[in-house]
């Protein structure tokens, strides 16, 4: 087998395409391979799929392929352009490439593989390529994947946002919560961002939606009311930040209280933050009689524990008129406490009841665009931030979008 075969066979190459040449330049660590057509070989055009002949050739062009040994391997083509009698002058594409890849599709899925492993930066020092194109590479991946992405919409949604850096900017993260997937990344958090992706789809498909999982954000509220049908009963407001807004609540009476304690020489919630953050069962054993001494002591601060912990009864129903019969018992509780923090969230809960009893029929949360959201903050700390906001979202679906994204094309 000579050079010209073997990297035929490497590359993949069939008529009417043959390798004509191959040069090796050790000192360099270079090969250089090149491929032509067979001489008079018509090609189907691009466009109408006729067979047309060849009217000439582009310029030289060079693709990067898979390392051969220690040398870094490169493929040399003049692509014929045909011309068609209904299309005109078209270009042929190379199979081995895809158009404007400065790769090989095996050295491309090498770099798509390597990507899932590091940060663009670390690809461009393993494989010895440029940061354009490598984020070039990425940016077809993801336009690939989501080209062949079928048409739908998930059963089951979640909404949520995530800053892109400091200074309040927002994207908003629509997440596939069966598969765990990031459906869309939209611009902002706003209602016209979470509508337009709404608006991709058809009145009949929306109302496949079961069930969306959202914070009480009222730009999601009011967009999900204007385009899902029946969203009124299908809008979850997620279990985390409504117990979020409690346990908030209790913090800021646990301040307040330790202000007027220390006043009075009185450091008994001095370092107890988080004993009142927690959940019964997650308070540390070397502090649980710590804090059961002060969970007996009259404070505020426990008694409004008290009623935070009580509220998680309210997640256990399986009814909703008991569920809100439980609510009712409970509202009246906090907003009995003369605990105003407790009071101004309890109000806040009362506002949003009905799309908190939602829960109990749907028994979703975001949980699952909580966990994206940790993924995607693993990558954004890998890549130490992103400045430009496309690439941010390109990372966004590459790691997270459940994307087939191979270029090679499927067998058969």
């Amino acid at each position: 087998m000579d050079d010209t075969e073997l990297y035929a066979k490497l590359l993949g190459i069939a008529a009417p395409w043959q390798v004509t040449r191959v040069t090796v330049n050790v000192p360099a660590e270079r090969i250089d391979v090149w491929v032509e057509e067979a001489p008079g070989i018509q090609f189907p055009c691009p466009t109408c799929r006729t067979l047309a002949a060849v009217y000439d050739h582009t310029p030289a062009q060079v693709w990067r392929h898979l390392d051969t040994c220690q040398c870094q391997t490169y493929v040399h083509a003049r692509l014929p352009r045909t011309t068609c009698p209904l299309d005109g002058v078209k270009q042929v594409p190379a199979p081995w490439a895809e158009a404007r890849s400065q790769y090989t599709r095996l050295f491309e899925s090498r770099v798509l593989a390597t990507c899932r492993e590091c940060n663009v930066s670390g690809v461009m020092r393993l494989l010895a390529t440029s940061w354009d194109a490598t984020w070039g590479a990425l940016t077809r991946a993801v336009a690939r994947g989501l080209a062949r992405k079928p048409r739908r919409v998930p059963t089951r949604l979640g909404i949520d946002e995530k800053a892109i850096r400091k200074g309040h900017h927002y994207e908003t993260v629509v997440v596939d919560l069966d598969t765990g997937t990031v459906e869309a990344v939209l611009d902002d958090r706003t209602q016209a961002s979470l509508e337009a992706y709404y608006r991709q789809f058809t009145e009949e498909e929306l109302a496949t939606i079961e069930a969306i999982a959202m914070d009480m954000w009222e730009p999601y509220i009011l967009a999900t009311h204007a385009c899902v049908p029946g969203a009124a009963t299908k809008i979850v407001f997620d279990k985390y930040h409504a117990v979020r807004a409690v346990t908030a609540a209790v913090d800021e009476v646990r301040r307040h209280e330790h202000r007027v304690l220390q006043a009075q020489k009185d450091d008994r919630l001095t370092g107890t933050k988080y004993l009142w953050l927690w959940n019964a069962e997650r308070v540390p054993e070397w502090r649980r009689a710590e804090f059961d001494a002060l969970k007996a002591a009259e404070l505020k601060t426990s008694r409004a524990w008290a009623i935070k912990e009580a509220l998680r009864g309210f997640w256990d129903y399986v009814y909703p008129k008991c569920a809100a019969k439980y609510f009712s018992a409970w509202y009246f509780w906090a907003t009995h406490s003369r605990l105003e923090p407790m009071i101004k969230a309890a109000k806040t809960l009362k506002r949003h009841l009905a799309n908190l009893l939602t829960y109990v029929r749907h028994g979703i949360t975001n949980a699952t665009s909580e966990g994206v959201n940790s993924k995607i903050q693993t990558v954004k700390l890998m890549a130490c931030g992103y400045r430009n906001r496309e690439h941010y979202k390109t990372a966004i679906l590459f790691h997270c979008g459940g994307l087939d994204m191979d270029p090679r094309p499927a067998a058969g």
